[in-house]
């Protein structure tokens, strides 16, 4: 044989087989075409998988945003409502100093408010706090269904 249809038989060209490790070329060739075949099949699995995935993942991101807007408002309205109040307490709090009619009126009024003060920042930060776990909570839910619901279909 020369060279040429060596070269020939191994490019497959020369019309037959060439035997490849004592098996005919042939067997190879069909083994092969199923496996490829079977592999483009699951590939094509894994990417639907993962594209109807992400789908459920944009889907649970789009709820977390939309929660998350809505309790950043909500934490924005509380944060006024106590600026306000806490406004409110100091005017009262200057008219009523004003209206002292001796120092030591001033100084108990002070000593009043300060307390009154205290009190109410302490009340107004645990509400902040139940509201900023509250929205914490809410804002992950949907993330946290998602996978959990990825991680279930996946056990089964």
């Amino acid at each position: 044989m020369s060279e040429g249809e060596v070269k020939a038989g191994l490019n497959g060209t020369n019309g037959f087989a060439m035997p490849l490790f004592g098996f005919p070329s042939t067997a190879f060739s069909g083994v092969f075409g199923e496996l490829s075949g079977q592999g483009v099949a699951r590939a094509q699995q894994g990417c639907e998988k993962i594209k109807a995935a992400s789908e459920q993942m944009a889907v649970a991101l789009r709820e977390t945003y939309s929660i998350n807007a809505r309790s950043a408002t909500d934490y924005g309205l509380k944060v006024i409502e106590i600026s306000n109040a806490n406004t409110a307490s100091a005017i009262d709090f200057f008219a009523h100093l004003l209206g002292s009619k001796s120092v030591t009126d001033a100084v108990s009024l002070s000593a009043t408010q300060a307390r009154k003060a205290f009190d109410t920042a302490s009340a107004q930060n645990k509400d902040l706090w139940a509201l900023a776990q509250k929205h914490a909570a809410e804002t992950g839910e949907p993330v946290r269904k998602q996978f959990a619901a990825i991680v279930l279909h996946q056990s089964n």
